[in-house]
C-alpha cells in the first residue's frame, strides 16, 4: 500500500446527511465536537424535517447537519461543502446542489436499491457513468459492513443497523485525521449500562476509519488548531448558551430562576436544559399552553423572582395578551423568541428572522418592550445575561429573539468567570419605607419591586390602568396619556444603559450593509471577504433594537448607501425607515427557511458598488 498523503488545508465543510432516524445530529455533533477539543475554530448547523414522522427515504424526511472547521477564525457553518456524507438517494438529491464543483461525495451504496431510488424521486441510479457530475464519488458498503463487523455481537438486525452512522463518521476521521478516543469516551459514558452497544460502536466507528484507510480513492486532509484565546472552552449550542445565561444572571443577581414553558420548536431545548439544573435552584414549569407559560412566569416575578418564558413565534402571538400585563405592572420578565419561518405552523424546523415586527408592535394598546437579539450561538449567553439585567434593573419585559439557525447551530464558548460578569442589582423596595406603587427613580424612571410578604409593602397592581405614582385604578383621561408616556419614555431611557452601535470595517466606506440578530457570521464574512479584495465596505450589526443604540443617526448617516440584509421581507428596514425618514434604505431579503450564503450576499453588495 502507497503511504498515506495528508494535504494541509486552511478550513472544511462538511455535511452529514441521511433519514431522520440515521443519526445524523449524533455523527455531526460527535465530529465537530472532536474537532472542537483538537483545537479547530467550528461552526454548525444542524437541518431537521419540518415534519415529526416525515416518510422514510424521502427527500422531505432527510435529516442533515454542516459543519464548518479550521484554524482561522470561523464565523459561518459555510456555503458550499467540500465532503458530503449521503446515506441513502434521499440524502444525495436533497444536497446535491451544496457540495462545491470537485468536492468528495461518500455515500452507503447498499442504501442505493430500487426501491429508495423511487422514493427518493430518481428515475436511474445517479451514481452510474456521467450521472453525478464533477465530483469525486466514494461509493461504500456501509450497510454490509457494518453488519459485517457486528455479525458476532450477538445483537438483532435493527440494532446493528442503527451504528452504521458509525462507520461514515469513522471515515471522516480518517480523512481529516481526527482521533477516534473522544467519541469511545463519549460511547463508555452514554451507554455505560449497555456494554455491547459500547462495544458495537466501537467496533464500527474503527471499522470505518480502517475501511478508508484500505481504499486508495479517498484523499487525506489536515487542518491545524486554530489560534484562540486562552482559557477554557466547550462547544456551545444557542439554547444552550441562552439557559445558561439565565442561570447566571439569576446567581448574579441573587434571585430564584423560574421559567414558565409550552415545549415549540425550536425553543424546546432551553426549557429541558433549565429543567436539568434543579441543583442550581431553577424552577422549571412545563405549563399545558403557552398562555399558561407566561401567566405563571408573570406570576413568579410579582412573587420575586427572575421569570422566564421561552417560545417560537405563533406561541408569541398567544403570550401578546399577558407581555401587555406585563407592560403596565411593570414587571420584569424575560421572553425568549427562538424565531422560525411562518407564517402558521410554517417552517418549524427553518431559520428565518420573522418576528421583529411582532416583537415590536404585536400588542394591543400604546405597550412599549425591551427588544434585543443575539447574533451567535455562543453570544446567546451574553445577550440572555443581558436581557435579564435589564429586565431586572428597569423593571419592565424584555424580550430576546434569537432564531433557529442560532438555537441548533454551536460553536466553541470561552466559559467566562462569574466574577467578571456585570453587577445586577433589582431595584427592590425595602421593609420600613412608605411604598407607593407607581413611584419612580428618576434616573431610570422605574418603579421599586416590592416583594409579597414584606411587611408594609402591600399593594395593588393589575390589568386596570393605574393612578400616577398611587397605583390606585384610574379612569382620568389625562392621568392615562401621562402613564403611556412614562411606560415609553422608561423604555427609551435603556438607550443609556447599552452601548453604542459599533461599526466594522472601513469607516471611510460608501456603504454601509446593516443587519441585525443571526445573520451577523455571514454578513461579517462577505465584508471581509470583499474587503481582501480591495474594496471598501463597513458593517453595523444591531443588537440592541428597542431602544435602538444613542448614536444610531449618526452611524446612519455617514454613508451615501444603506443595505438593510435580513432574512424576511424586510422588517427591520421598515423600523429604520419610521426611526430614521430623513435617509433611503436599500433591502436585501431571503426568505426560503435558510440562512444567508456568502456568495449571494457578496454578488449583492457588489452590485451596489457598481452603482455608487
Amino acid at each position: 500500500m502507497s503511504e498515506k498523503v495528508v494535504k494541509e488545508v486552511d478550513e472544511v465543510v462538511i455535511r452529514f446527511s441521511g433519514d431522520s432516524g440515521d443519526g445524523m445530529q449524533l455523527t455531526g455533533t460527535q465530529f465537530s465536537d472532536t474537532s472542537a477539543i483538537i483545537g479547530n475554530d467550528i461552526a454548525t448547523f444542524p437541518d431537521y424535517p419540518a415534519e415529526i414522522r416525515a416518510p422514510q427515504g424521502t427527500v422531505g424526511g432527510v435529516s442533515g447537519y454542516q459543519l464548518h472547521f479550521g484554524h482561522t477564525e470561523i464565523h459561518t457553518p459555510g456555503d458550499y461543502c467540500d465532503v458530503l456524507v449521503a446515506m441513502n438517494p434521499a440524502a444525495l438529491k436533497a444536497n446535491y446542489d451544496w457540495v462545491k464543483t470537485g468536492g468528495t461525495i461518500i455515500v452507503d451504496a447498499d442504501a442505493f436499491t430500487e426501491k429508495n431510488l423511487k422514493k427518493a424521486g430518481y428515475d436511474v441510479n445517479p451514481l452510474e457513468k456521467n450521472k453525478v457530475g464533477d465530483f469525486h464519488i466514494i461509493e461504500a458498503p456501509i450497510s454490509q459492513l457494518t453488519m459485517e463487523t457486528l455479525k458476532d455481537s450477538g445483537l438483532d438486525k435493527k440494532s446493528m443497523m442503527r451504528s452504521k452512522n458509525m462507520f461514515a463518521l469513522g471515515m471522516a476521521y480518517w480523512i481529516f485525521n481526527r482521533p477516534l478516543k473522544y467519541t469511545e469516551m463519549f460511547f463508555e459514558k452514554k451507554f455505560a449500562k449497555v456494554p455491547e452497544i459500547v462495544q458495537a460502536n466501537k467496533n464500527v466507528l474503527r471499522a470505518g476509519f480502517n475501511f478508508a484507510n484500505t481504499i486508495e480513492a479517498l484523499r487525506s486532509y489536515r487542518v491545524s488548531p486554530a489560534k484562540i484565546k486562552k482559557g477554557k472552552y466547550r462547544n456551545m449550542s444557542g439554547n444552550v448558551a441562552t439557559a445558561w445565561g439565565l442561570i447566571a444572571a439569576a446567581e448574579k443577581a441573587k434571585l430564584q430562576l423560574f421559567i414558565g414553558s409550552y415545549p415549540i420548536t425550536p425553543a424546546t431545548e432551553i426549557l429541558q436544559e433549565l429543567s436539568n439544573r434543579k441543583d442550581l435552584g431553577v424552577k422549571a414549569f412545563q405549563a399545558e399552553d403557552e398562555i399558561a407559560g407566561i401567566c405563571t412566569a408573570l406570576g413568579a416575578s410579582f412573587a420575586g423572582s427572575l421569570a422566564v418564558t421561552t417560545t417560537s413565534g405563533p406561541g408569541l402571538a398567544l403570550k401578546s395578551e399577558a407581555i401587555g400585563l406585563a407592560v403596565i405592572t411593570e414587571l420584569p420578565i424575560v421572553i425568549v423568541n427562538v424565531q422560525r419561518g411562518g407564517p402558521s405552523t410554517g417552517l418549524p424546523t427553518k431559520t428565518e428572522q420573522s418576528d421583529l415586527l411582532q416583537a415590536l408592535y404585536g400588542r394591543n394598546g400604546e405597550s412599549p418592550v425591551v427588544v434585543i437579539a443575539a447574533s451567535s450561538p455562543s453570544n446567546c449567553f451574553k445577550y440572555a445575561y443581558r436581557t435579564a439585567k435589564i429586565a431586572l434593573e428597569h423593571m419592565t419585559p424584555v424580550i430576546l429573539l434569537t432564531d433557529g439557525f442560532l438555537a441548533n447551530g454551536s460553536e466553541p464558548w470561552k466559559i467566562p468567570q462569574m466574577k467578571d460578569l456585570p453587577e445586577i442589582v433589582a431595584p427592590i423596595a425595602k421593609e420600613g419605607k412608605d411604598y407607593l406603587a407607581y413611584a419612580r427613580n428618576a434616573e431610570k424612571l422605574v418603579r421599586e419591586w416590592a416583594i409579597p410578604g414584606t411587611p408594609g409593602l402591600e399593594h395593588r397592581i393589575g390589568g386596570l390602568e393605574k393612578m400616577d405614582i398611587t397605583g390606585t385604578v384610574s379612569y382620568v383621561p389625562e392621568n392615562h396619556e401621562i402613564m403611556t408616556a412614562k411606560r415609553e419614555a422608561k423604555v427609551q431611557k435603556v438607550a443609556d444603559y447599552i452601548p453604542e452601535q459599533e461599526v466594522f470595517g472601513d469607516k471611510d466606506a460608501d456603504i454601509l450593509i446593516i443587519g441585525w440578530g443571526g445573520t451577523f457570521g455571514h454578513i461579517i464574512t462577505a465584508m471581509e471577504q470583499i474587503r481582501a479584495e480591495g474594496k471598501k465596505v463597513a458593517v453595523a450589526h444591531f443588537n440592541y433594537i428597542n431602544p435602538l443604540p444613542k448614536n444610531t443617526k449618526e452611524v446612519l448617516g455617514k454613508y451615501k448607501k444603506r443595505l438593510v440584509c435580513e432574512l424576511n421581507a424586510g422588517q427591520f428596514a421598515s423600523y429604520l425607515r419610521s426611526s430614521f425618514p430623513q435617509y433611503d434604505y436599500l433591502q436585501y431579503n431571503k426568505i426560503q427557511g435558510l440562512p444567508f450564503t456568502i456568495a449571494e450576499l457578496k454578488q449583492k453588495i457588489d452590485i451596489v458598488l457598481n452603482e455608487i
